[in-house]
């Protein structure tokens, strides 16, 4: 039987504007059990509902991001459990996608399968230079899961996606990043430095403005006539709040701008 795991198994920590979310189950290098994504999930939803939260990072301790989903937790079941376990894993990626603040992964180690997944999922990747990423779901004659059918051809395109599904192998983290799977490389050990930094830029921004970005990119690829007319409502609703009339006064004055969302 398995040692029962020391401490929770997501860790949370504010810094200013940006509360890091770190998966902490280490001597299973964080991979994702039942009990993992329900804690995850609910953490990601208390961080988008937290006033004081701009924006959220997700990392791994133990120098690694996740290995992927927990094979030991696997087995062949029927319908009903296979679904509430892939829908309990969804609603981690549910929360990243449509909750109104920006999440951004710092991947250090390895992010296979789900981990990769989870990765993909968030708005912004950056990977530390002796990060390796990996789509090895055929490995154990799955297809994917997580979101991966979307974050995956959004980012690399349909025709790579299904090279790196069908035929998957290690990528370093400049691979991912020359196939858009990773946005920035930091040097080792300094993955989850960069991505506070990144946030916390990201997080001095207007949050009404980021909220309606991830909204709309998250109903991508859609009708070019629908978009057109949800960029203006989005607009009209952006044109009549504090935080714009901030922007303009802002720049009118030649000082940083201070949002508040509203």
């Amino acid at each position: 039987m398995e040692a029962a795991a020391a401490g929770p198994v997501v860790l949370a920590e504010d810094h200013d504007r940006v509360r890091v979310l770190t998966l902490n189950r280490p001597a299973r290098r964080n991979a994702i059990d039942l009990e993992l994504r329900a804690v995850l999930a609910e953490a990601i939803e208390a961080a988008m509902a937290a006033d004081a939260v701009r924006a959220v990072v997700l990392t791994g301790a133990g120098g690694t991001f996740c290995s992927g989903g927990d094979i030991s937790t696997m087995k062949r079941q029927g319908e009903d459990a296979v679904r509430a376990r892939l829908q309990a894993a969804q609603r981690v990626i549910r929360a990243i996608w449509h909750g109104p603040k920006p999440v951004l992964a710092a991947v250090e180690g390895y992010a296979f399968g789900a981990g990769a997944a989870l990765a993909l999922a968030c708005d912004r990747v950056v990977a530390a230079a002796d990060a390796m990423f990996g789509l090895t779901f055929t490995g154990v004659g799955l297809a994917g899961d997580m979101g991966i059918f979307a974050s995956l051809p959004a980012r690399a395109g349909v025709g790579p996606a299904r090279q790196l599904l069908m035929m998957p192998r290690r990528l370093t983290a400049a691979e991912a990043l020359g196939l858009g799977l990773a946005d920035a490389v930091a040097e080792p050990g300094q993955a989850l430095e960069n991505a506070l930094a990144d946030a916390a830029a990201i997080a001095a921004g207007p949050p009404l403005a980021l909220a309606g970005i991830k909204a709309m990119l998250a109903r991508w690829p859609a009708d070019p006539g629908e978009t057109l007319e949800r960029e203006v409502d989005l607009a009209v609703q952006l044109m009549d709040t504090e935080d714009f009339a901030e922007g303009i006064a802002a720049f009118g004055e030649h000082r940083p701008a201070v949002f508040r969302g509203r």
